[in-house]
């Protein structure tokens, strides 16, 4: 799998300007050609053509960047309450750089504030062209009466810099103590680090901008040099709390238990189970004993602590390099798997004994898939992103129905040219990133996911996946 970003640039503080997007439309004004769907990996940009987003597919989307790009993120937890339904909203992250020098990298620990949006309707209530009181160059505000808005004004990033030597490959925090994080360094060392001192001087921040010029020296909390190569695997366990695996690219997974808050026992003796580079490891959303990993040698295997250094079992689960897991936190059962062809899979455990734990797989991406989680508000609900600059939203519980689809084109009449052939489980495409790595939902905030790419962050809520979720007022 290609991890690194490719020629990694500093962003300059500057305004990004248009954000591209899913809807092809001719730069000339002259003559004027209606808008269309464009179907990635389908279709082809003609001369004079380019894509342009639709805004009125997102209930939220901005774009921003803390100058270097980042391979890995994480949302921290904060203490804004859970289920945050009403804009704007704030969000707190850890990030590490890939700067060009080893000595210029950082990890920001950052807050975003004043995240603007919309809450839309899925199903226009009517058009400009069936309304000839209208007028046809309409703004935002005549659509008031379909949007709820919340926020204006562009969102406010505050940072502050930690300085770490080498590129950061994975950065995690720790869901029970947010401010514990835990990353993997490009030199073979993993780090742990209390950043409550920086979320702190953040949250009582007001909301003037800063751009985190100086950096902090800081000594982490422990410093494990014991893998023998670099690594990108690492997961805190949702039910321990402080237990922590780290796998590396010459097949060894180390166990770290906590003997204290701020200090960890790691077992100096490896896991060991699979044949190449362990890519990804997810700890058991409910059994404190056991975690999934997956690696170069195109399995994922199922290991339980207390019964020694092998796998439990172990299974072939894509033809190329397995990159990305996800364990459902809904659904306990069940684990996505991306591949290095641009597959991903999900598995159900309980198959296991019958030797193919395949119950679907999924062939729409065209690159290594880079990063694949589960929605923390929905079982069926998954995100996917890929090298071919694409993250798609799916739900598994979806089928076609050819009688509902009828009935939602001749509602929405001429304001839909959906593209054919596409799976029905798929609900959404976001597209305007430049070499996608990670990507994660927000816990706290249902509908909102948060993705890292060369050329930035981007917040989004499509609009048409919060309708999908569950209200805790139904």
């Amino acid at each position: 799998m290609a991890r690194t970003i490719k020629n990694p640039k500093k962003a300059k503080r500057k305004n990004k300007g248009s954000k591209k997007g899913d809807v092809a439309s001719t730069s000339s004004s002259v003559p004027t050609i209606q808008p269309r769907v464009w179907q990635p990996g389908v279709d082809e940009l003609e001369e004079g053509e380019e894509l342009q987003c639709d805004p009125s597919a997102y209930n939220s989307l901005h774009a921003f960047h803390i100058g270097w790009p980042c391979l890995s993120f994480d949302i921290v937890r904060d203490s804004l309450g859970s289920d945050r339904k009403d804009f704007p909203h704030t969000v707190y992250f850890v990030a590490g750089t890939q700067a060009e020098k080893a000595s210029w990298n950082s990890i920001g620990v950052f807050k975003v504030s004043n995240i603007s949006g919309k809450r839309r309707e899925i199903v226009p209530k009517k058009s400009s062209e069936d309304d000839p009181d209208m007028d046809g160059e309409s703004s935002d505000s005549d659509d008031s009466e379909d949007e709820e808005e919340g926020g204006s004004g562009a969102p406010v990033l505050q940072l502050r810099k930690v300085a770490h030597h080498g590129c950061v490959n994975r950065i995690r925090a720790m869901g029970q103590n947010p401010h514990i994080c835990a990353s993997w360094a490009d030199s073979g060392h993993v780090q742990v680090w209390d950043f409550s001192s920086h979320l702190n001087a953040l949250a009582e921040l007001e909301t003037e901008g800063i751009q985190g010029s100086s950096v902090f020296n800081q000594a982490p909390l422990v410093n494990f040099r014991g893998h023998k190569d670099e690594g990108y695997a690492i997961d805190w366990s949702p039910v321990v709390v402080g237990r922590l695996a780290t796998g590396d690219c010459k097949n060894c997974i180390h166990l770290w238990e906590p003997t204290s808050d701020s200090t960890w026992n790691v077992d100096p003796t490896p896991f060991i189970g699979h044949s190449a580079s362990v890519e990804d490891l997810q700890w058991s959303p409910t059994e404190p004993h056991a975690f999934v990993s997956c690696s170069v040698d195109g399995t994922i295997a199922i290991w339980d602590i207390r019964i020694g250094k092998s796998p439990a079992a172990s299974f072939k689960a894509h033809d190329a390099d397995v990159n990305v897991i996800s364990w459902n936190r809904q659904a306990s059962c069940m684990l996505a798997s991306g591949s290095d062809d641009g597959t991903f899979s999900i598995h159900d455990f309980r198959l296991l004994k019958d030797g193919n734990t395949v119950v679907a797989h999924f062939k729409y991406h065209k690159y290594p898939v880079t990063s694949i989680e589960w929605s923390p508000h929905e079982a069926s609900t998954l995100a996917v992103s890929s090298s071919d600059n694409q993250l798609t939203i799916w739900d598994l519980s979806l089928e076609k129905d050819e009688e509902e689809e009828a009935e939602f084109k001749a509602q929405t009449k001429e304001l839909v040219n959906a593209p054919q052939d596409l799976p029905p489980q798929l609900l959404f495409v976001h597209q305007g990133q430049k070499d996608l790595k990670e990507l994660h939902w927000h816990a706290q905030i249902p509908g909102m996911i948060v993705s890292t790419a060369a050329d930035g962050f981007n917040i989004l809520m499509p609009s048409n996946i919060q309708s999908t979720l569950p209200s805790n007022g139904s």
